[in-house]
């Protein structure tokens, strides 16, 4: 896919979302789920998701979706309280008030920030999980309006359940079923309460969420020598829900720190366009972070999160870090300077650079590699087998110092602190402490792109299998493997991995868009890199025509 004119840059006043349209089709669209599949509640690797203006993300939706939950909470005896976030994207206001007079008409205890301000991903799974851990007999789940870094007209609802993170499979299935049922049925099932009413009901509670999280991080993060290290972190929210957090982080802890760009904007305004010209808030793209990147010189370690804060963008002087890369760094300064039990072991989804593989076994750990989403990591952060678990698309968490629970779902905050706290303690950046993991272990070279796809092509991906793939060799080389199951959990990969001793591609749907994305990686140079995507593109072309 050739890179936009306007990549890097701000888009024109024409190239903004109309807010006001957007909202009005919030409540105007009713989907048809009949007649119009595309219009049926889906959830993807990470919530549903989907515009209002194409009928996808509407107030039918939400009802439906949020009726389900509370029907999934009574047939499992969930009966604390529900924790409620919401991000920055425009339809997330309209959204989060028609959840709250379903929860109330259910009598669903709610607790959500005080001031009605914005909350993480991140927080959210902290204060379920820390409440759980110390009501155990009352159990709470929580529920975060977001569409992740996905566009400004884009809307996002996610469910996680009581360890935390995100709902696994079998729940998302049962909420998405009923959620369709409920729609097909015009709602007659779904409890509402009038949003009026229901802020006076006694249902919902508005607490600080903000400052157990921020006092909390010394447990997780080795903050005192971030601040006795006086290292400068220049901090670009990108508009997002963590905006109100980091000066709060920056008082309470001493720390150096300057907020860069403190717009909160529903156009998304500011941001500079993405490789493909659209305004969308990926913390990893060096498109949208243009503006933090041509800060580098100014500060230390630079930090970029999107709206919901699951993410995180590292900036050191050589530029943005590639996520794949501060992942490996990440994880071999944990297994370093971390003294967690020695039977804990790493995850990383299986389109993640194999880099990983090798710093992990040159520490004697075992590797589990799982399908891409967050979820998959859950129940191991939360048992703390698992020390680290961590996805290509900058999103990871790990363990506490003492080797507790953190949290369950992807937190770009303790990410980008992580990244100042390894300056803090090395003296090296993690860029200049990712080349010594390449004089180690040799330097892979990884590439993605995405190559359009019908739904019809999609699912032919996604029901490959390795008797499918006749071909025994890969880029000159012998393949030595065929994947569509994860080897961590063996867990259906939603598509296809192929590996040789030097090399790799992965392919898989995308759960939001009309495409399908392309993986490679090799450890023998450009010219092995392009021979791969030739062959990879052309196999799967094959496999889907």
């Amino acid at each position: 896919m050739a890179v936009h004119p306007n990549a890097g840059k701000t888009a024109p006043q024409s190239g903004l979302i109309n807010v006001p349209k957007l909202m009005s089709a919030y409540y105007l669209h009713e989907p048809d789920v009949e007649q119009y599949p595309e219009q049926r509640v889906a959830f993807g690797t990470s919530g549903h998701r989907g515009c209002s203006l194409n009928t996808q993300f509407n107030e039918s939706h939400i009802l439906a979706i949020t009726q389900a939950i509370c029907d999934y909470r009574k047939q499992n005896n969930i009966f604390g309280p529900l924790f409620l976030g919401k991000d920055t994207h425009a339809l997330s206001e309209a959204a989060f008030n028609s959840a709250i007079e379903v929860l109330v008409a259910n009598e669903v205890q709610i607790i959500t920030q005080e001031g009605e301000d914005y909350t993480p991903t991140p927080v959210i799974s902290h204060a379920v999980v820390s409440h759980n851990k110390a009501h155990p007999s009352e159990l709470a789940d929580g529920i975060v309006v977001t569409p992740s870094h996905n566009p400004p007209e884009d809307g996002g609802f996610k469910y996680n359940p009581p360890n935390g993170g995100p709902a696994d499979t079998e729940i998302t299935k049962w909420i998405e079923d009923r959620a369709n049922q409920l729609l097909a049925e015009d709602l007659v099932e779904v409890e509402l309460f009038p949003y009026v009413k229901a802020v006076r009901s006694g249902f919902i509670k508005y607490v600080d969420l903000q400052t157990p999280y921020v006092e909390d991080l010394v447990n997780v993060v080795d903050m005192q020598a971030i601040a006795k290290s006086g290292i400068s972190l220049g901090i670009d929210p990108l508009g997002g829900s963590g905006i109100n957090y980091w000066p709060l982080i920056a008082k309470h802890y001493g720390l150096n720190l300057t907020v860069v760009n403190d717009v909160v904007d529903p156009r998304f305004a500011f941001m500079p366009q993405d490789k493909d010209g659209k305004i969308r808030m990926d913390c990893s793209s060096p498109y949208a972070m243009t503006n933090l990147i041509g800060l580098k010189d100014k500060f230390d370690i630079g930090i970029g999160n999107d709206p919901d804060y699951d993410r995180h963008g590292i900036v050191t002087k050589d530029g943005l870090m590639n996520p794949n890369h501060f992942l490996a760094v990440a994880i071999d300064y944990l297994l370093t300077h971390r003294d967690w039990p020695a039977d804990v072991k790493v995850g990383k989804t299986l389109v993640s650079s194999a880099i990983i593989d090798k710093v992990v076994a040159s520490h004697g750990k075992e590797l589990v590699e799982v399908p891409v989403g967050m979820k998959w990591f859950v129940e191991g952060l939360h048992s703390s087998a698992l020390c680290f678990g961590g996805e290509e698309s900058a999103g990871a968490a790990f363990l506490r110092i003492d080797g507790s629970v953190w949290c369950t779902d992807k937190d770009g905050f303790i990410m980008g602190l992580l990244a100042a706290e390894i300056l803090a303690v090395t003296g090296k950046s993690p860029s200049q402490y990712y080349r010594d993991l390449v004089a180690k272990f040799c330097e892979p070279l990884y590439k993605r792109i995405d190559a359009p796809a019908n739904s019809e092509q999609k699912q032919k991906l996604k029901a490959l299998s390795g008797e499918d793939i006749k071909a025994t060799e890969l880029a000159g080389e012998l393949i030595i493997a065929k994947l569509t199951e994860a080897p961590g959990n063996h867990a259906a990969i939603g598509g296809l991995k192929v590996v040789t001793e030097n090399g790799w591609f992965a392919a898989r749907p995308s759960g939001t868009e009309d495409i399908y994305k392309i993986y490679f990686e090799s450890f023998k140079g450009e010219q092995h890199l392009a021979q791969l995507e030739q062959a990879a593109v052309e196999l799967v072309n094959a496999s889907i025509a």
